[in-house]
């Protein structure tokens, strides 16, 4: 089967897309408005690209109406966010934070999460989330009707216990993080893992 996404499907290519390019790991930006309230919104059009510099991006798109939501509108102003990964043990609030809440109104009281001060940017990170990442944004590109954030990572913080702190590898048993499949609905758990040795 073929699919043109520029004409004549078009109009399926997210539903395509977000359906089978799965699973696709979760960022929870957490950014502050110009009264310092946070804001948090839930994206699976994101990953990391880079480690020299550390950089991660991101898309956060438009309400129906065409204003930029919550996050692109905060980005505008102060050029700053936390990217909070999403466990299993928060998979449930990270959903309630996906709620279009007028603007001005944190999600963050509304599922039940609560905030840790970031070391160099403003906008606070998630406490409960295994994993933030204080963000600078690079830049963002409008690409059609895409907007992609582009962020340079400048602190990690990870939930004691979660890295070696001898090698700084991963305790892949301590990290439950989910994954979205096919939309709108759907989720994935990462504890099923296998290990293959790479060819020298």
């Amino acid at each position: 089967m073929e699919f043109d996404l520029v004409e004549k499907h078009a109009h399926r290519a997210y539903a395509l897309l977000a359906g089978l390019v799965t699973p696709r790991p979760i960022a929870l930006v957490t950014t502050i408005d110009v009264a310092g309230v946070v804001n948090a919104a839930p994206f699976s059009f994101f990953n990391v690209f880079g480690t020299e510099p550390a950089m991660c991006a991101f898309a956060p798109g438009d309400h129906a109406d065409g204003t930029p939501k919550d996050t692109a509108r905060n980005l505008r102003l102060n050029h700053e966010f936390v990217v909070n990964l999403v466990d299993e043990a928060i998979a449930e609030a990270m959903n309630l934070c996906a709620a279009n809440l007028p603007y001005g109104e944190s999600e963050l009281q509304h599922a039940g999460l609560t905030t840790a001060a970031s070391s160099l940017v403003k906008p606070p990170r998630i406490a409960e989330s295994p994993v933030s990442l204080e963000c600078v944004e690079h830049s963002t590109l409008q690409i059609g009707e895409n907007r992609l954030v582009i962020g340079l990572i400048k602190r990690l913080h990870a939930r004691e216990g979660l890295l070696d702190p001898q090698t700084l590898r991963v305790n892949q048993d301590q990290l439950q993080v989910i994954g979205r499949m096919a939309g709108p609905h759907w989720y994935c758990r990462t504890r099923d893992r296998f290990e293959m040795i790479r060819p020298k």
